[in-house]
């Protein structure tokens, strides 16, 4: 049992490893848009090999600790936590991946000053995953569901600026490849927020046994 334990104490800390590095990577990724950075969105796809070769080692570790121990209870949750939030991180990375690749298209452009709401709405997502992460390792119910509720906030801010980059489009059609660019960051920082989200609910699983998917169960 103690074997067992020790496995589960190393399974965690490789998680919250590979979170340090998306957490990163999404970080670097909206600096890079941001501050119009190459060397900052080089190092997020450098980073990206490793963050897909952690998912591996993660989900066989937690595969092989259900078919060596058959877990119940809250072992058993924490496994099945473990595994999906693995894979909400892997995705997080990749989507980190396609800023960057829209920040190096727009570092060959001129800028759209300003750049609309862009700003708020990598803070807002960059605090859901934090705080997904946080309410992970704290075992913090209360934290998990304050990230669901900041969802449709999301949601709002990415219409808004859809809504800006389409006059944008309308007023200066020369505007067209830089604001298609800025409206895939804000779709892949709007599914980042739906990861951080997925990890939220995860950890209420995990935590209180509850299964709050679609926000059925949230007060």
């Amino acid at each position: 049992m103690r074997q067992f334990v020790e496995a589960l104490e190393e399974l965690q800390g490789r998680l919250l490893e590979m979170a340090g590095l998306v957490e990163s990577a999404i970080h670097l990724s909206v600096r890079s848009v941001a501050e119009r950075d190459e060397a900052l969105a080089r190092e997020v796809l450098k980073n990206e090999a490793r963050v897909n070769h952690m998912e591996i080692e993660i989900d066989d570790c937690a595969v092989r600790l259900l078919a060596l121990y058959q877990p119940m209870a809250r072992d058993l949750r924490f496994l099945t936590a473990a595994i999906k939030i693995n894979s909400d991180l892997e995705r997080m990375g990749d989507l980190a991946v396609n800023i960057v690749e829209r920040s190096l298209s727009l570092m060959r452009q001129p800028a759209i000053n300003p750049l609309i709401d862009m700003p708020q709405l990598a803070r807002l997502v960059e605090s859901m995953v934090h705080r997904s992460l946080d309410s992970f390792v704290k075992r913090d119910a209360g934290l998990a569901r304050e990230v669901l509720l900041s969802d449709d906030a999301v949601d709002d801010l990415r219409d808004a600026i859809f809504q800006e980059l389409i006059s944008f489009m309308q007023a200066d059609p020369s505007t067209i490849t830089r604001a298609l660019d800025l409206m895939s960051i804000a779709r892949n920082l709007e599914r980042i927020a739906d990861h951080a989200t997925n990890i939220a609910e995860d950890v209420l699983f995990l935590v209180q046994g509850v299964d709050v998917r679609h926000h059925a169960e949230i007060q």
